[in-house]
């Protein structure tokens, strides 16, 4: 019996399933790092430095990993200096008759920049409008001396802003005021997005992931939806008329840089800003 009881095999025992033997990994939210988050704001930082004049604290916005993201936010940056220069416009035309305030008017729009896209448009002017090869065209451009052709630009630049301003009536000044940076900075991304890039090296080079690429298109379409959405809300048929007019010259002026230089640079991008700008306000006043 004792033997017996010695032999005896023991029931064995129930193991689990394998599913259930096994503990279940801990799930756990790891939150993005913080310098992921902040990635957008030091790219629009670093837009407003470079098409602005606008003190920024610290050094945000100064890193190249920031600025090769900035054109994405210059429509942005075009609508903040729009609500710069409406209520500054609104101002002036009550205090000084129309030539002086939009002459001072002006002033404002390009000194936000510190005539930055200005010496692009005389740059481009003096090269195109030389008559010489493509090589030496770039290198015209390249010189930062004005020459005759440049200096014709801008003077007739001026001469139809401060024009197409001092004409307009106070309800329709607002909307151009705060429309035309909007219009010229949208412009600098459609010009991306339309050319290559014709140097082999300068300032363009940082943004280089935007010329001729998806990349640039995707990004110069939601400029202009927000572009369109501004000039819609805020002027109504008027702007839609702004948003073609933008549209129109940039096209045209693209097809005028592969034409000559075969791609875009720096200074052909300052030329779109100025030009899109002129346009903006041409639209207004429109006699349709």
């Amino acid at each position: 019996m004792n033997r017996w009881r010695r032999n005896r095999r023991k029931p064995a025992e129930k193991t689990p399933p394998h599913h259930e033997s096994q503990e279940r990994p801990e799930r756990r939210f790891h939150p993005p790092p913080l310098k992921l988050l902040l990635r957008p704001f030091g790219a629009f930082a670093a837009a407003l430095r470079f098409l602005t004049l606008l003190p920024l604290p610290g050094r945000i916005g100064t890193h190249e990993a920031e600025l090769t993201h900035a054109a994405l936010f210059f429509p942005l940056v075009g609508l903040l200096l729009g609500c710069i220069a409406a209520p500054a416009a609104q101002l002036l035309f009550h205090f000084l008759p129309p030539l002086p305030a939009a002459v001072l008017l002006t002033f404002l729009l390009l000194a936000f920049s510190g005539g930055l896209h200005l010496d692009g448009l005389a740059d481009t002017a003096d090269g195109f409008f030389s008559a010489r090869s493509k090589e030496r065209m770039l290198e015209i451009m390249k010189d930062s001396s004005i020459g005759a052709m440049g200096a014709v630009a801008l003077i007739l630049l001026l001469l139809l802003k401060t024009a197409c301003l001092a004409s307009l009536s106070p309800d329709k000044l607002f909307a151009a005021a705060f429309l035309m940076p909007a219009a010229g900075r949208t412009a600098i991304l459609l010009l991306m997005a339309m050319l290559p890039y014709a140097r082999e090296e300068g300032l363009g080079r940082l943004f280089v992931v935007y010329f001729n690429s998806g990349a640039g298109w995707a990004a110069s379409l939601a400029g202009f939806l927000l572009l369109t959405w501004a000039a819609a809300a805020t002027a109504g048929p008027s702007g839609l008329a702004v948003v073609l007019a933008v549209l129109l010259l940039t096209f045209l002026l693209a097809l005028l840089c592969r034409s000559k230089i075969g791609g875009a640079t720096g200074d052909t991008l300052g030329a779109a800003c100025e030009l899109a700008e002129a346009a903006a306000a041409l639209a207004f006043v429109l006699k349709i």
